[in-house]
């Protein structure tokens, strides 16, 4: 038995009045930020499921999370007592308790998965109208009155959002054009200052419960919460990343923005401007493409160095190619392999890689289940975009640096090319309009993406632009 399922018993104890026995634990696959477990616990009244929320590793992180688990628990009841779908909270962990920091909720019934959401025979019923119904649940999010939370909750304005996400980015020390263009942008065309009001702060499909005949039952995950503009909700729901593929439903992956915004205004009684919840979208963009690499500095810094958070670091060209589609649309050409691996040695680097990945899918993730299972696909994946790396790479740094020569005017290695623009956006002394600027970062995002994550579908807008556009 594990350490945690050994000390779990003695806090159910005191959490739940009529707790007899646990009987199983499990982590489950989400939550990359913080763990999620599921309880089966035999009570007087019968069995019964609840849910662990719990900080890595049971080791609460001040820098990992906007607010601790003990102010998003209360944000829970909150929430619950103002009509938005949520779990009952049964209580905090303690520190007698040894397990860290954390807090013991209601086991809720349906999907979270996002890309589940949207192929579910079960939820084909509720799927059409739940773009209405999260535009209705976020209305009611932002009319609770904030003034009690001032103190728990930061407090940020749109600008003060952009600079401190890309000052976190400039201090990981990775030179990423796209993004010092997109801040950039992002600050050249502030919305204009409305009411703060509480914003959930993650409010996307894959941290919404949604149930066959019901819809949203719950609404998790409110590490992020905070006060400021409520349309960081609408945006951040509408981010390309959230959408698991269906970029023709730009809510969520399963509706249409005017539902969204039809649902909030009939709960408001005022209807969000187009123009604003573009913005929103493009830093919703904007803010994951930092929050990926956030992930792989987690991994490095620890306590919890899974192979879920080091691999969502490369996620982050998936969001700057939005940006791309978003801000700088326009066609990118494929990327095209140098050379093929070496054939001097036997077995040949790829073919190396080739065996481990089948390995983790086909034996560990196929003849597992629960987070092993998921962990081993996710490696596979991570073993995949190095073969890509090894087959691409080249080829993807040659033309960038061809690129970079041609639009600084002399010559040089990659990266203190790549270094001298960024600073250069970041400085001002790159105009965003400069000429050959644009054409070079999208083609640059989009060559990173193909190694990446080529099937990501804001990769295949830009080869594709001619016959598509984005939401």
């Amino acid at each position: 038995m594990s350490e945690l399922a050994a000390r779990l018993p003695a806090a159910l104890a005191r959490l739940l009045p009529d707790f007899r026995a646990l009987q199983s634990c499990e982590r489950l696959s989400g939550g990359a930020s913080q763990e999620t477990w599921r309880l089966a616990v035999d009570t007087a009244e019968g069995p019964k499921r609840y849910a662990l929320r719990r900080a890595p590793g049971g080791v609460a992180s001040p820098a990992e999370t906007t607010v601790g688990l003990e102010t998003e628990a209360k944000l829970l009841a909150i929430a619950h007592a103002a009509g938005v779908p949520e779990p009952r909270v049964a209580g905090m962990l303690e520190p007698g308790d040894g397990l860290g920091t954390g807090f013991v909720m209601e086991w809720l019934e349906g999907e979270t998965l996002g890309h589940q959401v949207l192929r579910s025979e079960a939820l084909a019923e509720v799927r059409p109208g739940l773009a209405r119904q999260c535009g209705e649940v976020l209305a009611r999010i932002h009319a609770i009155d904030p003034g009690g939370l001032r103190g728990l909750l930061p407090e940020r304005s749109p600008e003060q959002l952009v600079r401190e996400t890309w000052e976190t980015y400039i201090g990981y020390g990775t030179p990423q054009p796209m993004i010092d263009y997109t801040a950039r942008w992002l600050l050249q065309h502030l919305p204009p200052p409305v009411e703060p009001r509480l914003v959930h702060g993650d409010f996307r499909n894959g941290n919404l419960m949604i149930a066959a005949g019901q819809g949203i039952v719950g609404v998790l995950d409110w590490e992020l919460a905070q006060i400021g503009d409520p349309l960081r909700d609408l945006g951040w729901l509408c981010t390309p990343s959230w959408r698991f593929g269906r970029h023709d439903m730009a809510v969520g992956g399963f509706g249409h923005i005017d539902d969204l915004l039809e649902g909030y205004a009939d709960i408001a009684g005022e209807r969000p401007e187009p123009e604003r919840l573009h913005w929103w979208i493009v830093f919703g963009a904007f803010w994951w493409s930092v929050g990926a690499l956030t992930m792989t500095q987690f991994h490095r810094q620890g306590p919890d160095r899974s192979a879920e958070r080091v691999a969502i670091g490369r996620r982050s060209s998936e969001c700057q190619i939005d940006c791309v589609n978003l801000l700088i649309p326009g066609a990118a050409l494929p990327l095209e392999a140098a050379s093929s691996c070496s054939s001097l040695e036997m077995p040949r680097a790829d073919e190396l890689l080739d065996s481990a990945m089948g390995f983790l899918r086909e034996e560990v993730g196929s003849h597992t289940k629960g987070r092993l299972s998921f962990l081993a696909k996710v490696a596979a994946h991570s073993l995949e975009i190095v073969q890509r790396e090894q087959l691409l790479g080249g080829a993807r740094a040659a033309r960038e640096q061809r690129g970079l020569e041609q639009l600084l005017g002399h010559g040089g290695s990659l990266e203190p090319l790549r270094r001298e623009l960024c600073e250069g956006l970041r400085s001002g002394a790159v105009a965003l309009d400069r000429a050959g600027l644009q054409p070079l970062l999208r083609q640059s995002v989009a060559d990173q993406v193909a190694i990446d994550q080529p099937k990501y579908p804001g990769y295949r807008l830009a080869l594709e632009w001619g016959r598509a556009r984005p939401c």
